[in-house]
């Protein structure tokens, strides 16, 4: 704050101005994008900024706030555990929220999933499950040291995780230091039998330790779907041959898939599960990943170096713990259940609306999950795409456009009204450009 002109009024540099002296963004080229806007208060499903304008959040702030933000049934629990316990060790240690979580979450899992390991977000997720495929084989003595993934997939930003991922936009200066990653086509009607084939042979080498996907959504990928069916026929083969099966559901769990997780739309369960977003609920980082006894076994024994030696300092942390706990409550909720339903129609009646629209090249839905593209040439980061997120912050909708694909991903508690609004702004948006 500083006085103007000599006088006792006060005036407040932006949170904008403010942020430019020493933040560094995400996904960010400063240069191109100086300015960020400044949030000051969420509630359900909307966003406020400094100035008092508000912004129905489409994407559930990157697909965390399933339940809406500041859901007092949520920040009630973690508040209560604040007072009780807030952070310790958990080599070594334990206690009732992490346990309590391990209970009720081995219950939603698919039921060949037995043990949980904790880390702090979708990246390090994914990085264990990687870890745990390559180890998985190292302890008993097998030489895989090959990884399987698909194209256009994406995994996090760590390293195992940047090797696994498909777009090269986010990896191009670090590809020569990535573990040994080949990847596959998502597969479709059309090309599911070539994949077979092509795995088929190429698993004769017996050198593939695991292969990692995003079940029936590539997210980053601008929502590219695929069906349960195809993916069940190349889990099914991967497995006959000993390859560990990752699910990344990271974005897709929770809900969004109309079913608690992706996978349980396929019958062939993966060994190793990857969580976080919305794990808790939107509220604090934290991540899990689950995996079958099978997999523990190979870690559990009396030499100290086939245990899996990665942790992180506020690994299960109690707070992040309660929000998750509290979470678990609000997707089994009938309330919430029925919310997810009814996103799900509502969808489905705006894409027979919006389908046939000239500037709409394809649609497609997956449960919660709603992805348009539009006939538009134009780059996955570049003016127009600009154009079009400005489109929608104008008018008060937050959606955040993946190139030429706009998607919806928003909090379970959304009311009719706002999903209304979001609909009637992509079509203003088909109708002007």
């Amino acid at each position: 704050m500083k006085k103007a002109n000599g006088s006792e009024t006060l005036v407040r540099e932006s949170l904008s101005l403010r942020d430019k002296k020493h933040l560094w963004h995400p996904l960010t080229q400063h240069k191109l994008h100086p300015d960020m806007l400044g949030i000051v208060k969420a509630k359900g499903a909307v966003l406020y900024d400094e100035d008092g304008r508000e912004y129905i959040d489409g994407i559930a702030s990157w697909y965390t706030s399933a339940y809406g933000h500041c859901n007092t049934y949520i920040t009630d629990r973690v508040y209560a555990q604040m007072q009780k316990l807030d952070q310790v060790v958990f080599s070594g240690f334990t206690h009732e929220p992490a346990v309590k979580l391990s209970e009720e979450l081995i219950k939603l899992l698919p039921e060949n999933q037995e043990k949980l390991f904790f880390s702090d977000n979708g990246s390090t997720a994914t990085e264990i499950g990687i870890k745990m495929a390559l180890q998985f084989h190292f302890n008993q003595g097998r030489k895989r040291k090959t990884l399987l993934a698909f194209e256009e997939g994406f995994h996090g930003d760590t390293f195992g995780a940047m090797s696994v991922s498909g777009l090269s936009v986010y990896n191009g200066p670090f590809e020569e230091f990535f573990i040994d990653v080949e990847r596959i086509a998502v597969p479709t009607d059309e090309n599911i039998e070539g994949i077979l084939a092509q795995l088929e042979a190429r698993l004769q080498q017996n050198d593939i330790a695991g292969f990692i996907y995003e079940p029936l959504v590539q997210g980053a990928a601008a929502m590219k779907m695929h069906k349960a069916e195809n993916l069940d026929r190349i889990l099914v083969l991967l497995k006959k041959h000993g390859v560990l099966t990752i699910a990344d559901e990271v974005m897709t769990g929770f809900g969004k898939t109309g079913k608690a997780f992706a996978s349980d739309h396929i019958t062939s369960k993966p060994d190793i599960i990857c969580m976080s977003k919305a794990l808790t609920a939107g509220l604090v980082p934290m991540a899990i990943t689950s995996c079958t006894l099978e997999v523990y076994n190979a870690f559990y024994s009396d030499d100290l170096a086939k245990g899996l030696f990665h942790g992180h300092t506020y690994t299960a942390n109690p707070l992040a713990c309660k929000a998750a706990l509290a979470g678990l409550d609000l997707l089994r909720s009938q309330e919430i259940q029925d919310s997810i339903k009814r996103i799900i129609a509502s969808h489905q009646d705006f894409d027979l609306k919006i389908k046939n629209h000239p500037k709409v090249a394809r649609t497609r839905q997956c449960g919660t999950i709603y992805a348009l593209d539009l006939n538009v040439k134009m780059e996955r980061y570049g003016n127009l795409r600009d154009q079009i997120f400005r489109h929608f912050m104008n008018n008060g909708v937050f959606l955040r456009p993946l190139g030429s694909t706009v998607y919806i991903s928003a909090p379970y508690v959304i009311t009719d009204a706002q999903l209304q609004k979001i609909y009637a702004t992509i079509e203003d948006l088909l109708n002007s450009i």
